[in-house]
This record gives C-alpha cells, sequence and structure tokens, in this order.
C-alpha cells in the first residue's frame, strides 16, 4: 500500500499571489501563474530553503535558529474565506490582506486536511502541508486599509478558517484554474 492515498477530493485554484517583500507589507500581489521552486515561489518573501524559527517553534529552538523552511506558502480555501467574510460583517475577504500564496476551491474542511498531505496540479508541481496556519493579529492593520473598522475582527473570524503553510515537494508552474488533487497519509490518527 502507498504511503499517500490519491483522494477523490479535487479543487481548483481560484487565486495565486505573493508578498514580494514582508517589510514593507504583507498583503499579496495577485498572480494569473507561479513558478515552484524547491525554494518556494518565484519572488515569494516566504520563499527560500532555510528561514529563522520563530515564535511558532520556541519550544524547539531559541528564536532566530536557522531551520528548514516548511512554511513557503500559505494554502487557503475559498469557502472558509467566505466564512471569515460573513464573520467579519465583509460581503467578501481578499486573500491578498492575509499574505495568501494560493486560494483552493472545492476541498472540505481544508485548515484540517493532515500534515504531509500533498496537494498535486496536473503539471506535476505538489505542495506538501505543513500544518494548520494559526491566525494572528498581523492581518488586522491591512484589512483595515481596504475595510476600516473589520480588521480587529479577522483573527476570532479566522479560527479553525486560516488555511495551511505548505513547501514545494516538486518543481512545476501553477495557475489560475489549475485543477489540484489531495493526497493523504495512509495513516490512522494519532491516538496516544
Amino acid at each position: 500500500m502507498p504511503a499517500l492515498i490519491k483522494t477523490e477530493h479535487v479543487g481548483k485554484i481560484v487565486w495565486l499571489g505573493r508578498v514580494v517583500n514582508r517589510e514593507d507589507a504583507l498583503r499579496s500581489t495577485s498572480l494569473t501563474a507561479v513558478e515552484a521552486r524547491f525554494s518556494g515561489l518565484e519572488g515569494e518573501a516566504h520563499g527560500g530553503l532555510t528561514r529563522p524559527s520563530c515564535s511558532r517553534v520556541v519550544t524547539q529552538y531559541p528564536k532566530g535558529t536557522e531551520i528548514r523552511n516548511v512554511r513557503q506558502l500559505s494554502v487557503v480555501s475559498q469557502e472558509e474565506l467566505e466564512k471569515i467574510a460573513e464573520a467579519s460583517d465583509l460581503g467578501s475577504f481578499d486573500p491578498a490582506w492575509i499574505g495568501a500564496s494560493m486560494v483552493i476551491d472545492g476541498i472540505p474542511d481544508f485548515t484540517h486536511i493532515p500534515p504531509s498531505s500533498r496537494l498535486q496540479a496536473g503539471s506535476g508541481a505538489t505542495l506538501t502541508v505543513d500544518m494548520e496556519n494559526q491566525p494572528c493579529h498581523l492581518p488586522a492593520k491591512v484589512i483595515d486599509e481596504d475595510a476600516p473598522g473589520h480588521g480587529a475582527a479577522f483573527k476570532a473570524a479566522a479560527k479553525d478558517r486560516r488555511g495551511v503553510t505548505a513547501w514545494v515537494e516538486r518543481e512545476g508552474i501553477l495557475k489560475v484554474g489549475d485543477a489540484i488533487t489531495l493526497h493523504v497519509p495512509a495513516q490512522r490518527a494519532w491516538a496516544p
């Protein structure tokens, strides 16, 4: 039996973006296609084979320790963005506000797909899921730039809906409109 099971869940890439300079802004720039490299998306500020450790892994490493970059992409669900918009009293939610790399439509309960799942495009480009991306306060300022007064609601509205972080396992081109297939690990849930 293979270690990864190809599921019947096939989504569609409905949005692509990249953050060019994190120091300038969290906001993503919308794109129609990207080249996924082992170091991440071409021109993406979150790219690189390694990164300095951050507050998410302080129980493992002192902040700033060089570690493998498994957070090259931020992948979110169209359905979950719609729920965030509703909970934030917004008509729609722009994925650029949260520095998203990709929005996928059609994979249910997307934020909770298992770590080590694969998202594979027809080009062969494959992303490996690191884990759920926890909501933080940083998008609030960006949201308020376009929708004043709505940024403060983001963190609570995005709980269990913030998508996943991922890294490039196989290089290739990703385009808006591409089908993307979910492959999940062939193992039972952890039950200590």
